[in-house]
């Protein structure tokens, strides 16, 4: 019988959607905006559907992983018991325990700090998935959503799935929440490997004729948001571009909503969008995809919430990005935690890349990459 240790980071991205940009530290500030636990449940939808795997999934006690193992109805044991609130040394303790038990796989759901944490302890002696649940996942260890994750610990355990070595990135979140992104390496790690399944690890573009792009686009931009709507604006360099050409200060890895030539609402949470969608009547929502990635929603700028977007209307998203970052992005993706709505937005959309200048490009649920959706499934 297979052995699989599993792990859940219980407070991994409750900082997204009320604004924190990360959740290191800051469980409780998060608590007290109205953050909700967010890990467990997209653990929940990783293991729907794995009760038949003939495996021992080893764990930590509780909401670290024990109580997911159980509602699934899955077989599993625990190897560690925290003292109290989760810590990252719980984390790390129970993979050294993995590692002694002889895990064939490692699962967790978290973000790039999870991911830390446990390839600090197992580096590539044994293959890990992570379920994408924190605020900032620049790793390539995450598959692109819990379905997939699910589907490549079924391929993995089932002998279908070869591994490849990938980078752990993680960003200093002092920094980022004050608007500079760090992304350092910090290991490497293996990881079963299914290109539909995996994402690829964040990518920055930074060249002379990215910028001049960029200023094309911003300039077109500057034209259609004279429209008298309010534009919430999502993360990136891109829309910086946009906002810094209509004279408005923003928040590089924030969001912030625009109107008519000022900033209404500055470093948003999803309860700000939605009450500043309330106030400014008609509203758009811009965005650009994270580099090689591809997600247009559902990484880094969750405070646009499948909430926020159902108010908005799936048919006000535009979406900007530069031709090389669309030429180095394999497929765009969408992973709001609602599946439903993903569906909506996925299709043919228009990506804004220049001044007047728009491509089609294909848009995809990443819940349903690899299950009938785009790629093949196992």
């Amino acid at each position: 019988m297979k052995k699989v240790g599993f792990l859940v980071n219980p407070v991994a991205g409750m900082g997204g959607a009320v604004g924190l940009k990360g959740t290191d530290g800051l469980a409780e500030e998060a608590r007290a905006r109205g953050a909700v636990p967010v890990a467990p449940q997209r653990a929940a939808a990783a293991l729907a559907g794995l009760a038949d795997l003939d495996a021992l999934f080893l764990t930590a006690a509780g909401e670290m992983g024990e109580e997911s193992l159980r509602r699934a109805g899955l077989r599993s044991r625990v190897v560690h018991r925290p003292s109290g609130p989760s810590t990252a040394e719980d984390t790390r303790v129970a993979c050294r325990l993995f590692v002694e038990e002889g895990v064939d796989l490692i699962v967790f759901s978290g973000g790039d700090g999870t991911a830390r944490d446990v390839a600090g302890v197992v580096g590539s002696r044994v293959p890990i998935i992570g379920i994408p649940a924190g605020v900032k996942m620049h790793s390539g260890v995450f598959a692109v959503s819990p379905r997939a994750a699910g589907e490549l610990l079924r391929g993995y355990l089932a002998g279908v799935l070869r591994t490849r070595e990938t980078e752990i990135l993680d960003v200093d979140e002092e920094k980022y929440r004050a608007g500079t992104l760090d992304t350092q390496i910090y290991g490497v790690a293996s990881v079963p490997y299914l290109p539909v399944l995996v994402q690829e690890r964040k990518q920055i573009y930074s060249a002379t004729d990215e910028e001049e792009i960029k200023e094309e686009i911003a300039a077109f931009a500057s034209e259609f948001m004279r429209d008298g709507s309010a534009y919430i604006l999502g993360a990136g360099t891109t829309t910086a571009k946009i906002a810094e050409l209509l004279g408005v200060e923003k928040t590089l890895l924030g969001v912030d909503v625009v109107q008519d030539g000022r900033t209404i609402c500055r470093d948003a949470s999803e309860e700000d969008l939605l009450r500043t969608i309330e106030a400014a009547g008609r509203t758009k929502i811009v965005v650009s995809p994270i580099g090689a990635q591809g997600f247009v929603l559902g990484r880094g700028s969750q405070q646009i919430s499948s909430r926020v977007l159902r108010r908005v209307g799936p048919e006000n998203l535009i979406i900007v990005a530069t031709p090389h970052k669309l030429k180095e992005t394999p497929r765009l993706l969408v992973d709001t935690g609602d599946p439903e709505l993903d569906a909506v937005v996925s299709g043919k959309r228009l990506v804004i890349c220049g001044y007047r200048i728009a491509q089609r490009k294909e848009v995809a649920s990443a819940s349903m990459v690899g299950r009938g959706g785009e790629g093949e499934g196992l």
